[in-house]
């Protein structure tokens, strides 16, 4: 990817606009690697990781273990503190926050070329996912 902007200088909702569609491409590259073809069970079987609730469910877990850098946590703080003007469909204000702060760690990582880090996030997350 050809970088225009340094993504140190976007706001947090671009950010998470980034992450949203990384984790996303990931966790339906992931489904489609363990054979699941049909689009109803993909859609389900995504939603169990991509949701507000999954999102803020793994980002507090993250918080718990510690496994963020500090630059990763103020980048995820970037995220959360944002004030988006839509509203979630099925999550409360406080899990969406955190799940925008989660897409903005996500959209972070990749913007800036850490696909290392990024790759070691997103297997912790289907890790812990898939351990419920």
């Amino acid at each position: 990817m050809s970088q225009s902007v340094d993504p140190k200088q976007l706001n947090g909702l671009a950010l998470a606009y980034m992450g949203d569609a990384v984790y996303e491409q990931a966790i339906r590259e992931h489904l489609i690697s363990l054979g699941k073809t049909k689009p109803k069970r993909l859609h389900a079987s995504a939603t169990n990781y991509v949701s507000a609730k999954a999102q803020a469910y793994l980002i507090d877990n993250m918080l718990t273990e510690a496994i963020l850098t500090e630059e990763e946590l103020s980048y995820y703080k970037r995220g959360r503190n944002a004030k988006s003007y839509t509203k979630a469909k099925n999550a409360d204000s406080k899990t969406y926050s955190r799940s925008t702060g989660f897409e903005a760690l996500i959209g972070y990582l990749y913007l800036t070329g850490q696909s290392t880090r990024l790759d070691e996030v997103i297997t912790w997350c289907i890790k812990d996912i898939e351990k419920q």
